[in-house]
C-alpha cells in the first residue's frame, strides 16, 4: 500500500505546534515576572457552614497577607499552600490559581456536617458528610441530628467514623434520614447504647423508636413508614410510648 505524503497538511500541523509551544513559553515567561497584586478568597457552602471566614483561611496558609502581596508567583508553592488549608477539619478541599494580572485566587470548600455528637463529660463534635470528625465552632452551630449515648466516646476517638464498623452503620443511618424528607423532618436525635443499638427520638410525638443495630435499614424504615402512614392516623399519634422495629418481620408498639 502506498502512503501519500501531504506536505501542506504536515506543515500546518508543525505551524500549529510551534504556535502552541510559543504561547506556553510566553505564558511561563510572563508568569515568572508577575507578582501577587491581590488575594481573592472565595468559600463554597459558606451559607450553610460559617465555621471559617477569610481571615481564618489566611491563617491556614501560614503566610502573612502583607508579605504575600508583592511576592513572585513563580516562587509560591501552590500545592503546599493547598495542603495547609486542607489540614483544617472544616475544609473538604482547597484550590489556588492565579492570572497574569497577579491576582491570587483561593477557593475553599467547607465540609458539611451531617450530625452532632454530644456527651455529658466532654466536648461535642460534628460528623462531616464524609465521616470526618469536626470540632464544634464558636462562630456557628449547625442544625443537624443529635447523636448521644454510651457509644459516642468511642466514635470521638476516631478521625473518621468509617474506620469502625459501627461508625459505617451510623453513617448509613444518618444518610437515609438526611435524604428522606419525611425522616429528616421527623427524627431529631439518635441515642446509641454501649452495643451501638439505636433509639430514635422524634420532633413530633412522644413515642420512642427502638431501632436496634443500624442494619437492614431499608426494611426497618419501610415498616416504620407504613406504621406512621397507616396505623398512627387511625389510633392517634400519642397512643403508644414505644415502637420497636429491631426484630425481623414485625413492628411492636406498646
Amino acid at each position: 500500500m502506498k502512503y501519500k505524503f501531504n506536505i501542506r497538511r504536515e506543515l500546518k500541523i508543525v505551524a500549529v505546534l510551534v504556535v502552541l509551544f510559543g504561547l506556553i513559553a510566553f505564558t511561563e515567561r510572563m508568569k515568572s515576572d508577575v507578582t501577587v497584586s491581590a488575594i481573592q478568597i472565595s468559600m463554597e457552602n459558606i451559607h450553610e457552614n460559617h465555621y471559617l471566614d477569610e481571615k481564618d483561611v489566611m491563617k491556614l496558609t501560614r503566610l502573612e497577607e502583607d508579605d504575600l502581596k508583592g511576592a513572585n508567583l513563580k516562587k509560591l508553592n501552590f500545592s503546599e499552600i493547598e495542603a495547609r488549608i486542607r489540614q483544617s477539619p472544616y475544609v473538604s478541599d482547597a484550590e489556588l490559581y492565579s492570572d497574569l494580572k497577579g491576582n491570587l485566587m483561593v477557593t475553599v470548600s467547607l465540609r458539611r456536617p451531617i450530625a452532632r455528637m454530644v456527651q455529658s463529660n466532654g466536648p461535642d463534635a460534628y460528623i462531616g458528610e464524609d465521616g470526618i470528625i469536626m470540632p464544634v465552632s464558636e462562630k456557628f452551630s449547625s442544625r443537624v441530628v443529635l447523636v448521644s449515648g454510651e457509644f459516642v466516646p468511642k466514635l470521638l476517638k476516631l478521625d473518621n467514623i468509617h474506620e469502625q464498623e459501627e461508625g459505617k452503620q451510623l453513617m448509613l443511618l444518618l444518610s437515609i434520614i438526611r435524604d428522606d424528607p419525611f425522616w429528616s423532618a421527623q427524627i431529631a436525635q439518635i441515642d446509641l447504647n454501649h452495643k451501638a443499638k439505636a433509639v430514635l427520638y422524634q420532633q413530633v410525638g412522644d413515642e420512642i423508636i427502638e431501632f436496634g443495630k443500624p442494619v437492614d435499614l431499608e426494611t426497618k424504615f419501610r415498616k416504620l413508614k407504613v406504621f406512621y402512614k397507616e396505623v398512627l392516623p387511625r389510633v392517634g399519634w400519642n397512643k403508644y410510648d414505644r415502637i420497636n422495629v429491631e426484630y425481623e418481620g414485625q413492628v411492636v408498639a406498646e
